[in-house]
């Protein structure tokens, strides 16, 4: 008897849904995917599901307020695995900068005097709120570590974000450093995984994967001199993916 394919979902939170966007948009590849999941809810796609049980729920965006925390709180609880999908999810991406601010100063600036009708919070990635199987960096991300990715869940066996930097990647690339260029380019401190993508397209690296676990500060800071490249600007774009690392985890 032929097993039944295990049942996914898509989910967005605060997000600019770019990452499912990037899985809808992979032609063929998806068609591979499909072959072997069913998936019960994808808002990008297909109109939407609802299915009590899930085996996979993917869950894009970062959390920002109570309503999210509960809705998170309940998929995790119907979901034998879940998946944080693209850089908001895993490490809290770009909306973590709100949290250089007071939410009450942001909601005043958004909502003027009617914010207390929006209540928000500091902005959390999804592991910080609830227990998180597997992860899936980059703004957006990159389709194939997600199919290394959805292989491993499927298999049963982890998966590891390389902890390596993506420089790695980038000279077995044979890339020209961005730094040859004068470009304050994140790679000697952010994690490895994507192939080193936007380098190989002519951009610098933004630092969307998340800091390596022990990144080589003294190095990284003797390439900054070398190159008159201030401290303080490269620190200002870390924040730009990276401020939720500085949250404590539930």
């Amino acid at each position: 008897m032929k097993r039944p394919k295990p049942k996914v979902a898509f989910f967005d939170f605060a997000s600019c849904e770019g990452c499912q966007l990037q899985v809808a948009n992979t032609g063929e590849t998806l068609l591979d995917v499909l072959d072997v999941i069913d998936v019960v809810e994808f808002r990008e796609i297909m109109s939407e599901k609802w299915d009590r049980e899930l085996d996979i729920a993917i869950i894009e965006g970062s959390i920002t307020d109570h309503h999210a925390e509960e809705r998170l709180k309940q998929i995790r609880e119907r979901s034998r695995i879940l998946i944080a999908f693209g850089s908001c999810a895993a490490i809290g991406g770009v909306n973590g900068m709100k949290n250089n601010f007071d939410p009450d100063e942001i909601g005043k600036y958004v909502y003027g005097s009617d914010y207390h009708f929006f209540p928000t919070e500091k902005t959390r990635a999804v592991h910080q709120v609830v227990k998180v199987d597997y992860s899936v960096t980059g703004c957006p991300v990159y389709i194939p570590e997600f199919v290394e990715v959805l292989k491993a869940v499927l298999q049963g066996i982890p998966y590891y974000v390389p902890d390596y930097a993506v420089c790695v990647e980038c000279k077995l690339n044979e890339n020209v450093c961005m730094y040859e260029k004068r470009v304050g380019c994140l790679g000697p401190v952010t994690r490895a995984g994507c192939n080193s993508w936007c380098i190989n397209n002519r951009n610098m690296c933004y630092g969307c994967r998340g800091i390596v676990s022990n990144p080589n500060e003294k190095g990284a800071k003797d390439v900054l001199s070398r190159y008159n490249i201030p401290l303080d600007l490269v620190l200002k774009k870390i924040d730009m993916y990276n401020k939720c690392r500085e949250i404590k985890n539930e």
